[in-house]
């Protein structure tokens, strides 16, 4: 309870979204769409802001929420977004058009696993943000992080996934155990990882940074 207490306390403090933003959230909650929790992108923007990349590379667009709040908070750089879900891509193309940052943001459409060419186009990134299927952030990882510069960092958020990898043995339904152990797997692998040093920052829904050595 008292965990929660203070997620709540922190989520109070951060400013209301206004204008597109505002209607990008409503958006997501009527219809499903998974966006980042608050205190989550907050955090990964304020690690944006320090880094100053000049080119980001996004696994899982949806509606394109995070890729814009980039692009807001980053006017500077160039983002590249990926999503395999077409009616959500149409959606955020029509957000990133409003919002009239399309010089900033490429769009690709398909599966982040037969993608990586097409993103290779425009690296090499500063910074690799994974927020798609969670049973393949180490597919995607491993995948992507080659597109890093020296020095370069990636940002997987749902790593505590509702706080559910702290409390695996209780989990009722397989299906979601089975996801949990997946995201578990990852975070251990990722914090033993020899080329990268990983911190779990327990925000929103849990955001990994790990910074290529």
């Amino acid at each position: 309870m008292k965990e929660g207490k203070l997620q709540e306390y922190i989520e109070l403090l951060i400013p209301e979204r206004t204008g597109l933003l505002a209607e990008m959230e409503t958006y997501a909650t009527e219809h499903g769409v998974p966006i980042m929790e608050p205190a989550g992108i907050e955090a990964m923007l304020q690690i944006l802001r320090i880094k100053s990349p000049k080119a980001i590379l996004e696994v899982g667009t949806a509606i394109g929420y995070s890729a814009l709040r980039m692009a807001y908070a980053l006017p500077d750089a160039k983002i590249v977004t990926i999503e395999r879900d077409e009616l959500r891509l149409d959606k955020a193309r029509e957000y990133i058009k409003e919002a009239a940052r399309e010089s900033q943001i490429v769009t690709i459409f398909g599966d982040a696993l037969e993608t990586r060419d097409e993103a290779g186009k425009w690296a090499p990134y500063d910074v690799v943000f994974i927020d798609a299927a969670k049973g393949q952030y180490r597919r995607f990882f491993e995948m992507y992080a080659g597109l890093l510069r020296p020095g370069g960092v990636v940002i997987t958020d749902n790593v505590l996934f509702k706080g559910l990898v702290a409390e695996q043995q209780e989990i009722d339904k397989k299906r979601i155990r089975n996801l949990v152990t997946k995201i578990d797997e990852y975070n251990r692998w990722l914090m033993s990882h020899p080329d990268y040093d990983t911190v779990i920052l327990p925000v929103g829904d849990g955001v990994a940074v790990s910074v290529l050595r």
